[in-house]
């Protein structure tokens, strides 16, 4: 079985202890690739570092919405070159993680939406991916996304809205990115939703360290627990693991433009 996490944080201080460690098990247990996103202008440099030590890591950039206080304009520019520096290196694979959070009543909209845009644009100027963090934000962000017209699309992490939502980002070339939420028998909405989605509209995603599943409630979340994850979402979308498996792992080579 040959897996992808499509969304990591392993430059976070949460794995210096073992991170060598943990890549090995992860890759014993399946997982092939990981891709690890900078969040912040600080953490670019340690992302870059962490992925060039490791052919099968791989890197996206972008300023998240979570940490819009500590965001400049000079940011943004900052982020258009360093991705024009690095542009052609083959541990490149996107733009993120951006996006639009409303859940947080402190993170101002407009604020958020200026900054937003600008990265999509970067996504559009270096025919990249992006890769969404989207939280109670799904219709602001399909109409910005209807705007842009993004060409390679890209992935919405953590999906968790309706079907609706879900057919409204497939169309404009978006995968949705599934891992431990909906492991958790009270996520009832997204359990239905689930086994609504075609095989090639998802890709498998741990957002390690964070969003643990069920089965490791209260743990460190990794990528070591994404083969648990997988067969956890397999049974709820009514298919075999390596049906989930192969699909997923077709559709995140499809999004890279991995080969």
């Amino acid at each position: 079985m040959r897996l992808i996490d499509t969304h990591t944080h392993l430059d976070f201080p949460d794995f210096d202890a073992d991170r060598q460690a943990l890549l090995g098990n992860a890759r014993a247990r399946g997982v092939e690739r990981m891709v690890v996103l900078g969040v912040y202008r600080d953490n670019w440099q340690r992302v870059w570092q962490l992925v060039e030590s490791d052919p099968q890591l791989y890197a996206a950039f972008g300023l998240h919405p979570v940490y819009l206080q500590q965001h400049s304009p000079a940011d943004i520019t900052a982020l258009g070159d360093w991705l024009s520096r690095l542009q052609g290196q083959r541990q490149l694979c996107a733009v993120g993680e951006i996006g639009l959070d409303y859940f947080l009543p402190t993170l101002d909209p407009q604020r958020q939406q200026g900054v937003f845009e600008a990265q999509l644009q970067l996504a559009v100027d270096f025919q990249l991916p992006a890769l969404l963090h989207v939280r109670r934000s799904h219709a602001q962000v399909i109409a910005t996304l209807k705007r842009m017209k993004l060409a390679r699309g890209g992935i919405v992490h953590a999906f968790a809205g309706s079907y609706e939502e879900a057919r409204e980002y497939q169309k404009l070339g978006f995968k949705l990115g599934l891992g431990g939420a909906a492991t958790w028998p009270q996520a009832l909405r997204l359990r239905k939703v689930l086994p609504r989605l075609p095989l090639d509209s998802v890709v498998l995603e741990t957002d390690s360290p964070d969003m643990a599943p069920a089965m490791f409630a209260g743990v460190r979340n990794s990528p070591e627990h994404l083969p648990d994850i997988a067969a956890v979402l397999a049974g709820v979308m009514g298919v075999e693991l390596g049906v989930l498996a192969e699909a997923s792992t077709r559709n995140a080579y499809e999004v890279f433009g991995w080969q």
